[in-house]
């Protein structure tokens, strides 16, 4: 009995529900026509519900899935917006210090030309002041001796006069007084000419030099004037060297790189010597190095650090192998107990795939769930991967530069969707990418 009377409660309450849904869902029958029947199939308020309740939930997931993408390809497009103008500002910069960089050590050229030329000018008035002094210290030696001489033959005279007024008061023979004192007064004479050529000399030599020393201390202060412009230009092309050589030496580090040994690996390879950039030599005459040839050395050894830098940077995997519009779908690490060796970009399929630095390509050809895999070989033993590609258009043994396109996007492989599986690899270990392109975007 009473389970009659639930079913009669529950018969009761299906029925009301059903009439509730018929005001807003009425039955309705599909009728299905053959040739030789014809059949209809019958759709409840129920059936109805349920169908609309699925649409609904459908639409829904829809409009809600299609905003989430649209929102990740606007962020997406933002953040490379914002990279480029970025990396245009940066650029500008550079050039702007390189422009400064190069007018810099043209002054810096220009200044120790001037510097030398004063060197040698000064040296020229000091031999000559010298020379001029010893010629001084001779003309008054011999205008002593003019004058030793002359007081001999003044004595000399007045000793003959006393003995011709003693050979007159005597009345011996003898030569006439007047004869003697004409031989002394011409003696006199060519001793007196002879001290005054001396003295008109002497004088002469006195005013070229007090004319040399008058000289020397003017060319002191333009050589001290000189010296503070080229401080103040050392200083200048100093700054501007650590403001180059800075944001790339962190670069490097950033990215796990020993700069030191980066740059010894690319002197290797690129050790020519000669032309602007050969240390510069100043004879100093056995005494102490020059400071201003240390300095000029030190700025050069900069520029040549940055050009090594440059070099390196070429030949490490510091740029983004998709300039398109894409999305970061997976990253590096741990994805379901399971190491994520590289970084995924999702894009339309045929989007261009570019190399990350010079390299020569290792393998180009279907390799199991990497699908179309191409390695790349890069120095300082650092591997790039580019994996799940739709065509490739680089072969093995072939050398590739930055920047240079070489494949395209695709879906080949083990892979849910159009997108580039991208891999570093450094000494055959997976290593993060990101870190990479995010060292190379603080930048370039």
């Amino acid at each position: 009995m009473g389970r009659d009377r639930d079913e009669a409660v529950k018969s009761r309450l299906t029925q009301a529900i059903h009439h509730k849904l018929e005001k807003w869902f009425p039955e309705k029958r599909l009728f299905l026509r053959s040739d030789t029947e014809t059949r209809f199939i019958r759709l409840m308020p129920e059936t109805q519900l349920v169908g609309w309740a699925g649409a609904v939930v459908i639409v829904g997931w829809t409009i809600i899935s299609t905003a989430i993408l649209l929102m990740d390809s606007i962020g997406a497009g933002n953040f490379r917006a914002q990279a480029q103008r970025d990396q245009m500002i940066y650029e500008q910069r550079l050039n702007v210090l390189s422009a400064q960089r190069d007018a810099r050590a043209e002054e810096a050229v220009a200044a120790q030309e001037r510097f030398s030329s004063a060197l040698a000018q000064i040296s020229t008035m000091q031999s000559e002041l010298l020379a001029v002094e010893d010629r001084r210290r001779e003309l008054e030696t011999g205008l002593e001796v003019v004058q030793a001489t002359l007081r001999n033959t003044m004595q000399q005279r007045e000793e003959a006069r006393a003995q011709v007024a003693a050979l007159t008061d005597d009345g011996n023979g003898g030569p006439s007084t007047a004869t003697i004192s004409e031989e002394a007064e011409s003696t006199v004479d060519l001793l007196a000419s002879a001290l005054a050529e001396t003295t008109a000399e002497r004088d002469m030599i006195a005013s070229d030099a007090a004319f040399a020393l008058d000289h020397a201390a003017e060319m002191e202060l333009e050589l001290r004037l000189l010296q503070e412009r080229n401080d103040e230009i050392f200083r200048q092309l100093e700054e501007a060297m650590t403001i180059s050589v800075e944001p790339l030496d962190k670069m490097f580090r950033n990215a796990g790189l020993s700069p030191d040994s980066l740059i010894s690996a690319v002197r290797r390879g690129y050790s020519g010597t000669g032309g602007p950039l050969t240390p510069l030599q100043f004879s100093t005459k056995g005494g102490a190095p020059d400071p201003d040839a240390a300095r000029a050395n030190n700025i050069l050894d900069a520029m040549d650090r940055i050009n090594m830098y440059r070099i390196a940077a070429e030949k490490a995997p510091f740029d983004i192998p998709v300039k398109s519009n894409f999305r970061f779908t997976s990253g590096f690490g741990q994805r379901w107990g399971r190491l994520h060796a590289g970084t995924d970009f999702a894009g339309p399929i045929g989007t261009p795939i570019y190399s990350t630095a010079d390299g020569v390509v290792t393998h180009a050809s279907w390799s199991s769930g990497y699908g179309r895999l191409i390695k790349i070989q890069h120095e300082f033993g650092i591997e790039t991967r580019y994996a799940h590609l739709n065509a490739m258009r680089v072969s093995v043994g072939q050398r590739v530069s930055r920047g240079q396109r070489i494949g395209d996007m695709g879906n080949s492989g083990r892979s849910t969707g159009p997108h580039l599986h991208y891999e570093v690899r450094v000494g055959g270990s997976p290593v993060n990418p990101m870190t990479y392109i995010r060292a190379g975007q603080d930048v370039f």
